[in-house]
């Protein structure tokens, strides 16, 4: 049974699957100088501008160590939400890795904005404190929230004009496009992130992500932080061939426009159900919401979700690419029939 508790359980997309297969051919050199390294630098050149370089990391978290590392130095701090993934799920190796200061930010939808920033620029040039320098977001949120592209300019703008960079993860950058009807570059380097971590693995890949900076300097940076931080893999071909099956004809569009799909059609179903309270809007693949305890203790039993906010019996349901109508009909009909 397919379990709605995150898209990381999902399978692999078959024609993912496939080229995976395909590069699996004679000998290739390795570590990136191969011919399908090669394809899949020239996509992403297509994609996001051509003076850009793509540094192919095995997950989310080594996306983003490598980032941050090539955007800090350790007596400067990140400012980001307070359920950002790199404060709260990647045990601490953002902190490690940069040796500079998380200031994370409470926030109600997990979304940051200037006046939320500003709180933190403050004690600049003393030296007895960590002075700010990045400002991380993730797009889409954890709590399921969609930057817009006003949003994203507006906080861009106010970070630069305060000399600070902005990262983003964009771990599920494919379903907030989906969701605002805009493409990769149009949500990113148009609006005037720097350095973006861009991923796949839960929208179809078997692994990967790529680190994209939209400053040519950065890239001898990423160069040896990608090598220091053990996310330089021998045999490239392998993650960097998915790229290119990813993005021939918008598969990763179609995928992320059907996980979200699932989730707004599993929201319809029970939004009106008695004892279902949502707590976010449904605007990508995942879904918020209240539930009472002994429901949840039932419906574990059936399926496996996570536990959101133990303390209000919150928990979050996630769709993935491979998610049907069928079992979403079934989740409901299970539900219903515990609530009743």
């Amino acid at each position: 049974m397919k379990s709605f508790a995150s898209d990381n359980n999902s399978g692999i997309h078959p024609l993912i699957i496939q080229a995976i297969i395909d590069a699996n051919s004679d000998h290739a050199v390795g570590y990136g100088d191969d011919e399908w390294t090669r394809k899949a630098d020239a996509v992403f050149r297509r994609l996001f501008g051509e003076d850009v370089q793509p540094y192919f990391v095995f997950n989310g978290t080594g996306s983003n160590t490598v980032a941050l590392q090539a955007m800090t130095r350790s007596f400067q701090s990140i400012i980001c939400a307070d359920t950002a993934h790199i404060y709260t799920d990647e045990c601490g190796a953002a902190a490690k890795a940069t040796g500079a200061v998380l200031k994370p930010v409470t926030t109600p939808d997990g979304k940051l904005t200037p006046e939320l920033v500003a709180r933190e620029l403050h004690e600049l040039g003393v030296q007895h404190h960590s002075q700010p320098r990045v400002v991380s977001i993730a797009q889409s949120t954890e709590m399921g929230t969609v930057y817009t592209v006003e949003e994203l300019k507006a906080l861009c703008d106010f970070a630069h004009a305060r000399n600070l960079y902005v990262h983003m993860d964009g771990s599920r950058l494919a379903n907030a496009c989906a969701s605002l009807k805009v493409g990769l570059r149009e949500l990113s380097r148009d609006c005037g992130i720097d350095l973006l971590s861009l991923g796949g693995t839960k929208n179809g890949m078997m692994m990967g992500e790529a680190v994209v900076a939209f400053h040519p300097g950065w890239n001898e940076r990423l160069m040896y932080y990608r090598k220091q931080s053990a996310q330089l893999y021998s045999k490239m071909r392998y993650l960097s061939a998915q790229y290119t099956a990813y993005f021939q004809d918008d598969l990763w569009l179609h995928n992320a426009s059907h996980s979200n799909a699932m989730a707004e059609y599993l929201a319809d179903q029970i939004r009106n159900l008695p004892g279902v309270q949502f707590t976010q809007k449904v605007e990508v693949n995942s879904l918020y919401l209240i539930l009472p305890p002994a429901v949840i203790r039932e419906m574990l039993e059936y399926y496996f979700f996570y536990m959101w906010d133990e303390n209000v019996n919150e928990i979050r349901l996630v769709c993935s690419w491979d998610t049907t109508r069928a079992e979403v009909d079934a989740f409901v009909d299970r539900l219903k029939m515990i609530l009743t």
